[in-house]
């Protein structure tokens, strides 16, 4: 049986602009006896849904800015939180957690909610899952909008920040969240880092975040690796959708020529949007980013 962390809810009291009530769904296929916490706002017979999908090592408080602007086009927002992540479940064995585990879940939950007319919006491991999520369910979705993130094939090589990165986690099983956030983006201010803290009281909790780096394909025989590769071949060929790709400037990782790559490999997609001011968190600036794809594509 697996063993789980369950972080107390009096953690999330009173975090800063985050308003939003929880939900919980705790019967998802595979996954008996874990609870897994989204986000739901927005009428829930509109007809586009965004999916707003978080990364390293944050959680759906991430989209506090951009929710209220999906919100007011009329469109419904989920915004779930990843198992091992804000309020979901947490796993507290770092094997537990694998490139399916998350995908999985985030399949079974569009599913269990019955999602449609998906827009997918993704940063960061939010991108390296859910930009694969097409391949499964194309008939569900009908938008992306991808921030600082890539598809990744082990094919090509990552930059140094990201070995960087991956030796930084190692060395601290017990990582601060805001410090992790911070060696990833200096533009972030101090005085939100307390909210991205607020899931992780304890190194039982750490698991999911400690696990991502390790996930990440650095060849093409690791899981997740094949997925993304077959992802990349289906935006060049088979997409029908809408499409814009928006890169924070500052990012040490996905950098513009990065974030560019993706772009070319999304058919039709417009240029990159430039956010001159944001970092490896674009959604930290995200209201622009958000009124750009209502502006590309109204509902």
């Amino acid at each position: 049986m697996t063993d789980i962390y369950r972080t107390p809810e009096d953690r999330f009291a009173n975090l800063p602009d985050f308003p939003y009530q929880a939900h919980y769904v705790a019967d998802l296929p595979g996954y008996a006896g874990m609870r897994l916490h989204y986000v739901d706002e927005g009428d829930a017979h509109a007809s586009r849904v965004f999916l707003c999908l978080h990364g390293e090592p944050t959680w759906s408080y991430l989209y506090r800015k951009m929710i209220p602007i999906f919100v007011g086009s009329g469109a419904r927002v989920i915004a779930p939180d990843f198992f091992g992540f804000g309020r979901s479940d947490k796993p507290t064995e770092d094997t537990t957690y694998t490139y399916d585990f998350h995908r999985n879940s985030l399949l079974r939950l569009i599913e269990r909610l019955d999602l449609k007319n998906i827009t997918i919006v993704c940063q960061d491991w939010g991108g390296l899952l859910g930009l694969t999520l097409p391949l499964d369910i194309a008939d569900r979705v009908g938008g992306v909008l991808a921030m600082n993130t890539i598809l990744v094939t082990g094919e090509f090589p990552l930059p140094d920040t990201f070995t960087n990165w991956k030796q930084w986690t190692a060395d601290h099983p017990d990582m601060d969240p805001g410090a992790a956030m911070l060696f990833l983006d200096d533009t972030l201010p101090q005085g939100i880092l307390d909210a991205y803290r607020a899931p992780f009281p304890n190194e039982r909790s750490k698991a999911g975040p400690r696990s991502f780096p390790t996930l990440v394909p650095i060849n093409p025989k690791m899981g997740g690796a094949a997925t993304q590769k077959r992802a990349i071949a289906w935006f060049q060929n088979e997409w029908r959708g809408d499409a814009l790709v928006a890169c924070g400037l500052h990012d040490k990782i996905a950098t513009l020529p990065v974030v560019q790559m993706l772009a070319s490999w999304i058919k039709d997609c417009p240029p990159v949007l430039e956010v001159p001011q944001a970092g490896h968190f674009c959604q930290e600036q995200g209201e622009g980013v958000a009124q750009k794809y209502l502006e590309l594509y109204p509902a």
